[in-house]
């Protein structure tokens, strides 16, 4: 059996090295990995094949920009590697032995539960504990920070050259923890820079390209919280929905102008940042004075446009490139391989554009 590993980037900001990313990771019954990605300027689907003899079944994989380079973790029904390891798979490197290709080895006292990547720096994600190191030239580790419990690996870190901030579960529920690592001496603890976001445990989270701006979603999946992170000001509240909902992804646009997210209620949704017009209000809105509890129901806006995925399908989201000034593209992977492209305009239209199922890896009957 092969592995597919597939990554989805979204489209380059003008002073980025990198892509502000987002991955979606499929691993059916442990055999098979899926990661999706459409690298700028063109639609261009790149393929890395890695075969289910060489790395067994893995939990984790991530990749360095769009290069050779792929962090490996572990896990599943039948792995060749711990899931206190992170190896990192260099797939350029003309070897005879596969495990010639793995170049480097992280390893902890615990399980590894995400690994982010920039240009010049690893990021892995233990439950109660972050390490950060250089890379991927002779990794020193250059700081470590403790959290509250973070069973999902929540962790995101700016692409940006000018801020290297990176954001995780604050020690107080629902909060958030900043660390600008640009401003912040190897082997010193920084002081706390943190915001209170929500009431309850946080589900996901995200920044912008440039670190200036961070979004967050509770458990609860009903409201993103977006902040300045210069100043830890609430910008702007976007209401997903009003039932629960467990949030998979949120992801800006390149530019900052727009804001997708994903949840398990089959939806995927997108809100106007720049232009906050464009979005919808609730009809009570129109009223008036309302008591406090309405009020914070009215003044939260709605997304200009939605559109739907399979609902029992977990999936990622991301914006891709733009085919004029006045029409935008959103793109979700769901994990059961299936690839929507919807196209959306500032008015609220959205209409699909593309369809496809990249996932064709075994019968139906394997499922």
């Amino acid at each position: 059996m092969v592995f597919y590993i597939v990554l989805v980037y979204k489209q380059f900001s003008e002073n980025s090295l990198q892509p502000n990313r987002k991955q979606v990771f499929i691993n059916v019954e442990g055999y098979c990995i899926c990661n999706f990605f459409v690298p700028y300027p063109s639609n261009l689907i790149h393929l890395i094949t890695v075969y289910r003899e060489q790395v067994g079944s893995i939990a984790h994989c991530s990749m360095l920009h769009r290069s050779n380079l792929l962090a490996v973790v572990g896990g599943g029904v039948s792995p060749r590697f711990s899931e206190i390891s992170v190896l990192i798979w260099d797939d350029t490197r003309d070897v005879r032995e596969t495990k010639d290709k793995f170049v480097l080895e992280f390893t902890f006292t615990k399980p590894v539960l995400a690994v982010c990547m920039r240009h010049d720096k690893i990021i892995i994600i233990l439950k109660n504990r972050i390490y950060v190191y250089s890379f991927p030239d002779n990794p020193v580790k250059l700081f470590e920070f403790d959290t509250r419990d973070n069973p999902k690996g929540l962790c995101d870190i700016s692409p940006s050259l000018e801020k290297q901030l990176l954001v995780f579960p604050g020690h107080k529920c629902g909060s958030l923890q900043l660390v600008d690592l640009s401003n912040t001496k190897p082997g010193t603890s920084s002081a706390p820079f943190t915001i209170n976001a929500h009431q309850s445990e946080i589900a996901c989270l995200a920044l912008n390209q440039p670190g200036t701006v961070v979004a967050s979603a509770s458990r609860k999946g009903t409201l993103i919280r977006l902040f300045d992170t210069s100043t830890r000001d609430k910008l702007v509240e976007l209401r997903r929905g009003t039932d629960p909902a467990t949030l998979y992804c949120i992801n800006f646009s390149h530019d900052s102008s727009f804001l997708c997210a994903s949840s398990d209620k089959g939806t995927v949704h997108i809100f106007a940042l720049k232009d906050t017009k464009l979005n919808r209000r609730s009809a009570l809105a129109r009223v008036g004075k309302v008591g406090p509890v309405i009020g914070q129901y009215v003044d939260s806006q709605w997304s200009l446009a939605s559109f739907t995925v399979p609902a029992e399908c977990a999936c990622i989201c991301a914006f891709g490139k733009n085919t004029s000034k006045n029409v935008n593209s959103v793109i979700a992977i769901c994990v059961d391989g299936t690839f929507h492209k919807y196209v959306f305009t500032p008015d609220g239209n959205c209409n699909r554009e593309a369809f496809d199922v990249y996932l064709d890896i075994c019968d139906d009957d394997d499922f």
